[in-house]
């Protein structure tokens, strides 16, 4: 582990050296402007798929039982949660946990919504290898977001004094496997989309024109995850260039 930790540190700055702080930061606030803005583009397309009458005045939960049913899943419960798109589904309890906008709304949006969780009910019920590494990666993220940032602090502090920046590299490891879950949750939601889907055009539960919005919408869902790891990635970066500029100044 050490002999790895040194091999970063001695090939970052060839890697980083035309990249500083300042433009690490601007990468940020660019970042953080596009998940804003799709964001607002994912609010825009549900509201506006909410208004699309589902098939059969179907709600988002009889889809979801529908979808369990037919993919031979009976262990799993549909319960109610409370909050805006706080839809997900819990490995833990084995439920599908549906939102006020979601849970009893009879529309397009609502049944896509609610079969993409049913999906990731699915994946686990096939033993879905990268929700299995994202269910292993979560302690381990939960407790590295807490303390990353502190680790990274208390190391630039300890470069400062001692040159050593062992501790540093320890911080951006941490940060790094915010970046590692957050890839890894890629797949994850666009697979589950993927089933949901599927079993929508299988099932023949919508027609062309209502399948093609349920797609827009999750699509969109999508993409909030994609911003998300890049914030990741370009998390790491910023704390990378930080060490860096510390060391040129020191």
């Amino acid at each position: 582990m050490l002999e790895l930790l040194q091999t970063t540190i001695n090939s970052h700055d060839s890697a980083f050296a035309h990249l500083t702080t300042s433009d690490a930061f601007i990468l940020t606030l660019i970042i953080a402007a596009a998940g804003f803005l799709v964001q607002l583009r994912l609010q825009s397309v549900f509201s506006k798929y909410s208004k699309m009458p589902s098939p059969d005045g179907m709600t988002g939960a009889e889809a979801a039982e529908r979808m369990l049913r037919d993919n031979n899943i009976h262990n799993v419960k549909i319960t109610h949660v409370g909050g805006h798109l706080t839809d997900h589904f819990n490995p833990a309890t084995m439920t599908v946990n549906l939102s006020d906008a979601v849970y009893s709304s009879r529309s397009v949006a609502a049944i896509a919504v609610a079969c993409h969780e049913c999906g990731h009910a699915v994946q686990h019920a096939r033993g879905y290898a990268p929700l299995q590494l994202r269910s292993q990666l979560v302690p381990i993220v939960s407790f590295s977001s807490r303390f990353a940032s502190w680790v990274v602090i208390a190391g630039l502090l300890l470069m400062a004094t001692t040159q050593n920046e062992i501790l540093c590299w320890i911080g951006i490891g941490m940060v790094a496997m915010t970046a590692l879950f957050s890839l890894v949750t890629l797949p994850v939601e666009y697979n589950a989309s993927a089933r949901a889907l599927e079993w929508l055009k299988s099932s023949r539960t919508m027609s062309s024109n209502e399948l093609d919005a349920a797609r827009i919408s999750l699509r969109w869902a999508a993409r909030t995850y994609l911003v998300a790891a890049l914030a990741a990635i370009t998390t790491v970066i910023y704390y990378i260039t930080l060490i860096s500029g510390n060391r040129r100044s020191n």
